[in-house]
């Protein structure tokens, strides 16, 4: 089993009124910092095996936040970008919101390509495609944080929760929220989704000699198994 751990950028001064996109040179706001020095504290009592984060650099500086004192360096991923919504980088969304195409951006996001820009559907793909491979490179086991953006996030939700993208508008990601998805071999668990407060450590998944795994299990191993049948007993 792989944990993935999402991280949304802090705030900055245009989080809200603006769509930002790839919008160059824009840093956290104070708030932003505060959002991204509380989370390091969150994560802090949590071994990580790998921070990854969007090139942006309101995502490096969330993640350089939860780096600060850790062996594990952030390393980059363009893959878990935002998405490049070409023509409508930097425009009000009360401006936007008056084009046709918002509406469907809404309710029908998989149709939809960006002016000068990207498709949802590639921006799903690509994100989704960076977590199993990252993933494959952890290895079971493996606990790694992502920083990235709200849709590449809720993508990436929608896509473990077998969602069709046209339903990832359901889902929140706010600044400096964490969510945590569980990959075992069968299928992804969302194990949190827009948490913003409570400890951690229950994250990391428990380190069990096979031999006891096994014994437990009745000779399956329940450290690479899916789900126990009526839910699961939960954290210990």
């Amino acid at each position: 089993m792989t944990t993935l751990l999402l991280a949304r950028h802090g705030l900055t001064h245009l989080t809200g009124p603006v769509l930002a996109g790839w919008t160059p040179d824009l840093h956290l706001s104070e708030a932003g910092r505060a959002q991204a020095e509380a989370l390091a504290v969150r994560l802090g009592p949590l071994e990580l095996d790998a921070i990854v984060s969007s090139p942006l650099d309101r995502c490096l500086e969330t993640a350089g936040a939860v780096a600060a004192g850790r062996e594990t360096e952030v390393v980059t991923d363009e893959r878990f970008g935002e998405c490049r919504y070409g023509d409508w980088t930097g425009r009000p969304i009360a401006e936007l919101a008056k084009d046709p195409l918002w509406r469907v951006v809404q309710t029908h996001p998989s149709a939809v390509t960006f002016p000068g820009g990207e498709s949802l559907a590639a921006v799903q793909h690509r994100a989704v495609t960076a977590v199993r491979e990252w993933n494959e490179r952890l290895g079971p086991g493996g606990v790694y944080l992502v920083c990235s953006h709200g849709d590449v996030i809720k993508a990436i939700v929608a896509d473990a929760m077998g969602l069709h993208l046209d339903q990832f508008q359901r889902i929140t990601a706010d600044p400096a929220s964490l969510t945590a998805i569980r990959y075992t071999p069968l299928r992804p668990f969302v194990l949190r989704l827009n948490d913003l407060g409570g400890e951690v450590t229950g994250l990391r998944p428990p380190e069990e000699p096979q031999e006891e795994a096994e014994e437990k299990g009745g000779g399956q191993n329940l450290t690479e198994s899916d789900a126990a049948v009526g839910g699961g007993a939960g954290t210990t």
